[in-house]
């Protein structure tokens, strides 16, 4: 059943481009306007006005042992808006649906703009942006949080980071909670760009014994961006085995965290995106 899933993004994503030109047309990600509006599922990029205005993404993800907001023990649905501000300032939303195994259902939702203070100007190059957001988790729970971004964008590869320093408004919570994330694709064939990602989550972890979220947390797995040349769809592709660097003596919260907050043991989170760009 998974198999015939991914194959069917696929198919969405590439069909319509494969019958509208030769294999000759479709060319790499090479020319402005053609950059990843969302290469990356660990890590939040920046656009440009040379890139992508506005876009709708769909993912879903798929989680054993890592409990928690985006990395639900189970399936979890997200439906986002991405759009360029002008000024060099991006805008991000979205919500989530999360199901359980155990059947239970939660929702939670998020907001911010960021704003690119080096580069952001044309679509190749460096970027460095710093954006404010806030959320409500799984649990109800409200939260404030600031972002920095870095990125380098080439034609042939690519490459981005986040920083996140989160505050949440509860009691039960860490004071600051520290979550950072890394990943680099390189151009394979035709639209197609493979790489890696890294996501390192609940970092005061490590020097925090009793740290609210259950400890620090790594993911690393591969990575795929496919994007085609003259299509408004691109697919995205990550996820990899969840390891538990710290345990923490605190139960788990229900704070949002792209690979989840069991402490547990050892999982996995798999997760899959398609974007439609709205403008062409």
């Amino acid at each position: 059943m998974k198999n015939t899933f991914f194959a069917s993004l696929v198919f969405l994503v590439l069909g319509p481009s494969a019958m509208a030109q030769s294999p000759v047309d479709v060319q790499p990600l090479s020319a402005p306007g053609n950059v990843a509006i969302q290469p990356f599922l660990f890590s939040v990029n920046t656009l440009t006005g040379s890139t992508p205005y506005w876009a709708i993404n769909v993912s879903s993800n798929y989680a054993q042992r890592t409990i928690g907001a985006f990395g639900y023990d189970g399936a979890d649905q997200q439906l986002a808006v991405k759009g360029y501000l002008g000024n060099r300032f991006t805008f991000y939303a979205n919500a989530d649906l999360g199901f359980a195994n155990n059947g239970r259902v939660a929702s939670a939702q998020q907001v911010e703009v960021i704003r690119d203070f080096v580069g952001g100007k044309t679509a190749y190059g460096a970027r460095f942006g710093v954006g404010l957001g806030g959320n409500r988790d799984f649990s109800n729970v409200g939260a404030i949080f600031s972002r920095i971004t870095a990125s380098y964008d080439a034609p042939k590869w690519r490459m981005g980071g986040n920083l996140r320093i989160e505050k949440a408004f509860a009691d039960a919570r860490d004071g600051i909670d520290l979550v950072t994330s890394f990943g680099y694709q390189h151009h394979i064939t035709g639209p197609v760009f493979a790489g890696f990602e890294i996501m390192g989550q609940d970092l005061e972890g490590f020097w925090e014994t009793d740290e609210a979220e259950g400890g620090a947390k790594l993911l690393i797995g591969p990575s795929i961006n496919v994007a085609p040349a003259n299509s408004r769809f691109s697919l995205s592709l990550s996820g990899g085995p969840v390891f538990y660097a710290t345990h923490s003596t605190a139960v788990a919260s229900g704070a949002i965290r792209d690979i989840g907050n069991s402490s547990a043991q050892n999982g996995y989170s798999i997760r899959a995106m398609i974007a439609f760009n709205l403008h062409r």
